[in-house]
């Protein structure tokens, strides 16, 4: 039997396997980016191990320079957590993209066919991978050394799992603004610091909530608004500011 035949004007409709095809076009370029960026971290693991072994040392010398008094601890436990896990995260950004600029791979990225916002996004989940993973999994063990209370460690873990790809995701615009300063990690600091007071404040208060008694799935469902506002606007915005950074 003869097919029917196609009217002029009329585009053939793509069968599914094109359509998985292309889908998989599309995505090569965050693939091989992912996989790039985690090759050379995990080459390099003194920069790999920067930022945990900064969370730990301080975390270490906060019952030595304030006071072992357990019950001052635990209360100081949220916040202090918090804020070693964004100082650690802010340590670590200013690389996110200078490798790449100094060698000239940036340029490549930029006129790369793949979307330059899968590409950043595949590099900022390298970044939250090595970093923000790692300390959210070393936090409960930080956690027992400031005598944080058993109610503390799930949204511990929880706000932090949300807050770091969030932390990662938002440092990546200012990674990207700056990328072309030799002396750029002070105003990479200047700039993201406001950003990251939100995620900072909703992280601590959901571990005080919970071990104060009261109900923490509010702080929590905020730091997840924080995360898909992040994932879909930070890449995009990155990109931008590193086509300014290299062009401009």
């Amino acid at each position: 039997m003869s097919s029917k035949p196609q009217s002029v004007g009329e585009t053939p409709a793509e069968s599914p396997q094109a359509q998985s095809l292309s889908n998989v076009g599309l995505f090569s370029g965050f693939v091989a980016v992912f996989k790039r960026d985690l090759t050379l971290a995990y080459r390099n693991q003194g920069e790999l191990f920067n930022p945990l072994t900064f969370f730990l040392i301080v975390i270490t010398m906060v019952p030595l320079g304030i006071t072992p008094d357990p019950e001052v601890l635990a209360e100081l436990a949220p916040g202090m957590i918090w804020v070693v896990a964004l100082l650690a995260t802010l340590l670590s950004l200013d690389g996110l993209f200078r490798s790449d600029f100094e060698d000239g791979s940036l340029e490549q990225l930029l006129i790369s066919p793949s979307p330059l916002y899968l590409l950043v996004l595949g590099k900022v989940a390298v970044h939250w991978l090595v970093t923000g993973l790692p300390l959210t999994l070393l936090a409960p063990l930080l956690g027992v050394m400031l005598f944080l209370p058993d109610s503390g460690y799930g949204p511990l873990v929880l706000s932090l799992f949300l807050g770091t790809a969030s932390l990662s995701l938002i440092g990546s615009i200012g990674a990207a603004l700056t990328v072309g300063l030799r002396k750029g990690g002070l105003l990479l600091s200047l700039i993201i610091m406001p950003l990251y007071s939100p995620i900072l404040i909703f992280g601590a208060s959901s571990v005080a909530s919970a071990i104060d008694g009261f109900g923490y799935t509010s702080q929590i469902a905020v730091l997840g608004a924080f995360l898909s506002i992040a994932l879909i606007c930070a890449p995009f915005a990155a990109a931008g500011a590193l086509r300014v950074s290299v062009n401009g």
